[in-house]
């Protein structure tokens, strides 16, 4: 006589369902060069304390003196954020508009001016706004551009695509 388990298929299947969900959530290194960090000092224009990750936009100066708008979102989502003490309240006091930071940035694989910041610190150089104390990057403070993706494929948004 053949017994069925419907709990043990409601489990199987509920597990199952999961597991896709979690994996349907974008990868940050699929979308942004995670593996080349740079750094630059940089001038908070705008920030926002968001799901899934929070945003921020800035300016930087290049060493000809044009000024550079960018816009990027931060590595650590806000859960992480306000366990590590960075509540809403804290971080959006941190990064408002007209502060000096220097940020360490992954480009977007598609070039331009857009990136994921993996680590700021302030002008004494305490790691803010996150807990990557670990990050380590090329500094390319003025240089223009950052640093953008080489290579012979072009991706749509990218110069000479």
């Amino acid at each position: 006589m053949k017994t069925t388990h419907p709990r043990r298929f409601a489990l199987a299947a509920a597990l199952l369902l999961l597991t896709r969900i979690a994996s349907a959530h974008h990868g940050s290194a699929i979308s942004y060069d995670t593996t080349h960090l740079w750094s630059t000092w940089a001038t908070v224009t705008a920030f926002s304390y968001q799901n899934p990750h929070p945003t921020m936009t800035f300016d930087r100066m290049t060493k000809d003196g044009m000024v550079e708008h960018w816009v990027s979102e931060l590595l650590t989502n806000p859960s992480v954020l306000a366990r590590a003490g960075w509540t809403r309240g804290k971080s959006v006091e941190a990064l408002k508009a007209g502060t000096r930071v220097k940020l360490y940035v992954g480009t977007s694989r598609a070039g331009g001016h857009s990136g994921i910041v993996m680590k700021i610190e302030n002008e004494q150089g305490e790691s803010i706004v996150g807990d990557r104390a670990d990050v380590k990057a090329v500094d390319l403070d003025g240089v223009p551009n950052g640093l953008q993706p080489t290579g012979e494929k072009k991706l749509p948004g990218q110069p000479g695509a």
